[in-house]
């Protein structure tokens, strides 16, 4: 049975260029203080700003953009050697406050809705497990969503994305295994490594380089070579 989503078109969307594939899944929070508000603001033509699909709370989904058409989502970003990723992404908004207005833990009605429409948008296009990121992984230095209350490891477990399982610590050049991952480079140390521990070590936010980071890192790499 496939899921059920509510049309709510927004004029924020643009032709993809042509000869595009769709290869990189984005996911973000709304960052409002409701998702009547994040849906209002991605449906006004003022606000210039758009995504392919709203999961609430709750768990119902909304789709505001066609998957055959660029949403306006990721803004200035950078993913594995590509730029501009609004052309060759799909962008899932996901209800929650966020930082700025209260950042709580997403509702497990909402997180099994994400999965839902995550395996449903993985069968249609041919998007590999180490395109599927946060918006803080593609835009670095701009985002912190969706945040490391986000249940990435769950998604993992439903063949959604990539969790690494690490048994020792480990060394290595940060940089060099943030470049392989995916990362941009040209960025602070700092700003790189806290966005890899939103996604990937949760339990630590610090921007710091440790051995325990260092080898999620490099579980990391391993996975996406696999």
């Amino acid at each position: 049975m496939s899921l059920r989503i509510a049309e709510l078109p927004s004029p924020n969307v643009e032709p993809r260029p042509e000869g595009i594939a769709i290869d990189t899944l984005i996911l973000h929070y709304t960052g409002m203080q409701s998702g009547i508000e994040a849906i209002a603001r991605l449906r006004d033509p003022a606000a210039v700003v758009s995504s392919h699909y709203v999961v609430e709370e709750d768990g119902e989904v909304f789709r505001l953009v066609p998957e055959a058409l660029k949403a306006r989502h990721a803004g200035v970003s950078h993913w594995r050697g590509k730029s501009a990723l609004n052309e060759n992404s799909i962008g899932i908004e996901i209800v929650n406050p966020g930082h700025e207005w209260g950042y709580r833990h997403f509702p497990a009605m909402q997180m099994a809705a994400v999965a839902d429409l995550c395996l449903e948008i993985l069968a249609r296009h041919p998007i590999p497990a180490r395109n599927v990121v946060g918006h803080s992984d593609v835009s670095p230095d701009r985002k912190q969503d969706p945040g490391e209350f986000f249940d990435w490891r769950g998604l993992a477990a439903n063949g959604i994305g990539l969790w690494p399982e690490v048994v020792s610590l480990a060394e290595g050049d940060p940089l060099e295994l943030l470049g392989a991952i995916g990362y941009r480079t040209d960025l602070p140390l700092a700003i790189l490594v806290t966005a890899f521990q939103r996604h990937w070590r949760p339990e630590r936010v610090d921007g710091i380089a440790d051995p325990a980071t260092l080898a999620r890192m490099l579980a990391v790499v391993r996975l996406t070579q696999a």
